[in-house]
């Protein structure tokens, strides 16, 4: 038989029933008990699309836990899969972005009505090797991008990715999301329009910005009003994001003396509460802070956008939904 492709399947993201990350199976063991078809591939060879899968997903939900169902659930497909698979890589990456489609289609619909402002589920990011392999991460990672990929409609945000990120021709494109081809160039250049105002531009040296975290961070635990207000922009913004769950702050706040001031205040709260650790960490490809309880419960996430030697944005998710997840990937 020869090899194939999600295509032969009749995949289509506008297809009910075509989809299904609820259907995965945790308490099953993951992918240590997939089943194997006669094509199919075996658990040890299936980490690396699996992880291909969850590279697309997290991109196009902005949501941890929902990328890794459909990461799973496109690993599931790809070990049951009767017919050999020349490319496993390009085959999950076919699945997991018909299938983030169809999950964000509806993820849209509670996000209309979500308390506050709604900021991407954090993601602990490895360095990587290398400066440059940095700078690459850092820019299609980020939390700055992934909300102004909420400006997009689902198969917008696929094609954009597929394209800005993930390098396919627009013929692969149209092929994964269903549209001609000159549809699908339509898609990126008009995603490239409504999210070229909101895609950030970071600072490339880590080392300033691993300095500048370290400096940020002793001013807002140490109270000094004076000196964080130094190293933000006039123009920096502040979000927070409770989900309605937690207190934060409901709208953003703006310029250096609201925001230094927003975040001596909400420190001083925090120490009233008990004893909290603050670890410098890597979110989303930016310097960032975690804020723990005693008991090792992370309480705080917080990711800053470095542009010119200052501080131009501070993202702060408390939504505890959220933040589960770094438990694990930080304990």
């Amino acid at each position: 038989m020869g090899t194939s492709t999600p295509t032969d399947h009749g995949l289509r993201p506008d297809v009910p029933g075509s989809t299904g990350p609820a259907a995965v199976d945790r308490a099953a063991g993951g992918l240590r008990v997939l089943g194997v078809g006669s094509g199919g591939m075996r658990a040890p060879d299936l980490e690396g699309p699996r992880r291909t899968a969850f590279s697309i997903a997290y991109r196009m939900l902005g949501s941890v836990a929902e990328a890794e169902d459909v990461a799973q659930e496109a690993a599931l497909r790809l070990s049951r899969h009767d017919a050999p698979v020349e490319n496993p890589d390009a085959w999950v990456t076919t699945v997991a972005t018909r299938l983030a489609i169809d999950v964000l289609r509806s993820a849209r619909v509670r996000r209309e009505t979500y308390v506050g402002p709604w900021l991407p589920e954090p993601l602990l990011v490895d360095p990587g090797p290398g400066p440059a392999s940095r700078a690459e991460l850092a820019d299609t990672l980020s939390q700055a991008l992934l909300v102004a990929l909420e400006r997009l409609t689902p198969v917008e945000r696929a094609a954009f990715l597929l394209r800005e990120v993930f390098d396919y021709d627009y013929a692969r494109i149209a092929e994964i999301v269903d549209r001609s081809e000159p549809h699908a160039r339509q898609l990126v250049s008009r995603a490239k329009r409504h999210v070229a105002a909101g895609r950030p531009r970071f600072d490339p040296d880590d080392e300033a910005r691993q300095r500048l975290l370290e400096r940020f961070s002793a001013a807002v635990e140490g109270g000094d009003l004076d000196g964080l207000e130094e190293l933000l922009a006039s123009e920096v913004v502040l979000w927070g994001d409770g989900g309605g769950v937690v207190r934060a702050a409901l709208i953003p706040v703006h310029g250096s003396a609201a925001v230094a001031r927003f975040l001596v205040h909400t420190r001083r709260a925090r120490a009233r509460r008990g004893r909290f650790a603050v670890e410098p960490v890597r979110i989303n490809g930016q310097p960032g802070l975690l804020v723990r309880a005693a008991d090792g419960t992370v309480f705080a996430a917080m990711s800053l956008d470095v542009v010119d030697g200052r501080i131009v944005a501070i993202r702060t998710v408390r939504n505890p939904a959220k933040l589960a997840h770094l438990a694990v990937a930080a304990g």
